[in-house]
C-alpha cells in the first residue's frame, strides 16, 4: 500500500470523524458545559444573595435584642418608680397614722390635766372651806391661823 494513499484515506477519515464529533458529540458536550456553568453561576449568585440576606436577618436579629434591652430596661425603671411610689405611699400613710395617733393622745393628755386641775380645784375649795370653817370655830388669833394656814398649804 502506498503511503499517500494510506494518508489520504486516513485524512479523509480524520475529517469523517471531526464532523461527527462537530455535529453530533461537540453540541451536548457544550450544552453540559453551559448548563454547569449556568448552575455554578446561579448557585454562586444564591450563595451571594443568602449572605446578603444573612446579614440582613443579623441587622435585624441585632436591632430586635437592641429594643428588647431598652423595652426590658424601660420596665424595670418602670417597676423601680412603681416600688418607689408605693414605698412613698406607705411612708405618708404611717406618717399621717403616727400624727393621728399623737394628736389623739395630746388629745387624751389635756383632757387628764383638765380633769385633775378640776379634781384639785375642787379639793382646794373644799379644803379652803373646810380651813374657814376651823378658823371660824376657833377664836381670832394670828399664830393659829398662820398654822392653819400652813397645814392648808401643805395638804394643797
Amino acid at each position: 500500500m502506498n503511503l499517500n494513499a494510506t494518508m489520504f484515506v486516513q485524512s479523509i477519515v480524520f475529517l469523517i470523524l471531526a464532523w461527527v464529533v462537530a455535529k453530533f458529540v461537540w453540541p451536548p458536550v457544550m450544552g453540559a458545559l453551559d448548563a454547569r456553568a449556568t448552575k455554578i453561576a446561579e448557585g454562586l449568585a444564591a450563595a451571594d444573595q443568602g449572605k446578603q440576606a444573612m446579614a440582613a436577618a443579623e441587622k435585624r436579629v441585632q436591632v430586635e435584642l437592641a429594643s428588647a434591652r431598652d423595652e426590658g430596661a424601660k420596665r424595670i425603671a418602670d417597676a423601680e418608680k412603681r416600688a418607689q411610689m408605693v414605698a412613698d405611699e406607705i411612708k405618708a400613710n404611717a406618717q399621717a397614722e403616727a400624727d393621728r395617733i399623737i394628736a389623739q393622745a395630746r388629745a387624751e393628755a389635756e383632757q387628764q390635766v383638765s380633769k385633775a386641775r378640776e379634781e384639785l380645784r375642787s379639793q382646794v375649795a373644799t379644803l379652803a372651806v373646810a380651813g374657814a370653817e376651823q378658823i371660824l370655830k376657833r377664836e381670832v388669833n394670828a399664830a393659829a391661823h398662820a398654822d392653819l394656814l400652813n397645814q392648808l398649804a401643805t395638804e394643797l
